[in-house]
């Protein structure tokens, strides 16, 4: 396995590979044939950034058999999506604020995100594996009460896509088998969310596999699997939310209401 992430340092972007203490530096395309410089610095040293600059980040709803029982819904025949804007998106811990003009809930969604590695287009899904470069943690942050305000139109890209409400990384995991992976999600010390990758009504190179056929997934492109039970609100003043996936990382953000 090996660990991605970008950081700045002396008001420079570089982007390299890690241990967990230190960053081994690397130069080019992340994705494409990146070249070790040989040199290392300490990730105390750095700021931290968004593992990859997506071109579009997708999110997926109603893809967990667990979540789905629980709410009453039939497991869908296609991945069920929306794109959130690139301004969503923020990083390792970057602050969160409610959105000035709303006053309603806003909720967590600790998730598993692919992260993609190169041109992807009408792949199958025995291909799809070769096109996924790694998985990221994500919490897909939500302003509930905005999606059904209109009876006559679900609003769930502008629910989903307030500033930081698109929060990923802080790397990105390559060579894991996401089937044995628990998602855990942790909001101001206390465990609120703790489901496994194995529950997903469709699994990530089947995701990959149907989105492609519908538009071209790009490296870096970043598709959130969705989220199971445990989904709650942001309630305090200043929340400590953090998203764990053993073997990728933990995404550390704060939620200021």
């Amino acid at each position: 396995m090996t660990k991605w992430l970008r950081f700045e340092s002396a008001g420079e972007t570089g982007f390299g590979t890690t241990d967990g203490d230190t960053i081994t530096v690397y130069e080019g395309d992340m994705f494409s044939n990146p070249t070790n410089t040989g040199n290392q610095i300490d990730v105390s040293d750095v700021l931290v950034l968004m593992p990859c600059v997506p071109s579009k980040m997708f999110a997926l709803w109603n893809n967990f058999y667990a979540l789905a029982e629980k709410l009453g819904n039939d497991a869908p025949p296609e991945p069920l999506y929306l794109l959130k804007a690139n301004s969503s998106f923020l990083g390792q811990g970057g602050e969160i604020r409610r959105p000035v003009a709303y006053d309603g809930r806003v909720v967590y969604e600790g998730e598993i995100g692919i992260v993609i590695g190169r041109e992807t287009k009408e792949v199958s899904e025995g291909d799809a594996a070769s096109h996924i470069f790694g998985y990221t943690c994500i919490n897909d942050v939500t302003a509930a009460d905005i999606i059904g305000k209109d009876e006559a139109f679900a609003q769930w890209v502008r629910a989903k896509s307030f500033d930081g409400f698109g929060a990923f990384g802080p790397v990105i995991a390559t060579d894991v088998n996401p089937d044995n992976l628990i998602i855990k999600l942790v909001l101001n010390g206390d465990e609120r969310q703790n489901y496994p990758v194995s529950d997903m009504i469709f699994p990530p190179h089947k995701i990959v596999s149907l989105i492609s056929q519908e538009m071209t997934l790009m490296p870096g492109d970043v598709i959130c699997c969705g989220t199971s039970v445990g989904v709650g609100t942001m309630k305090l003043p200043v929340n400590e939310v953090s998203v764990e996936i053993e073997g990728i990382g933990v995404l550390e953000n704060t939620f200021i209401n």
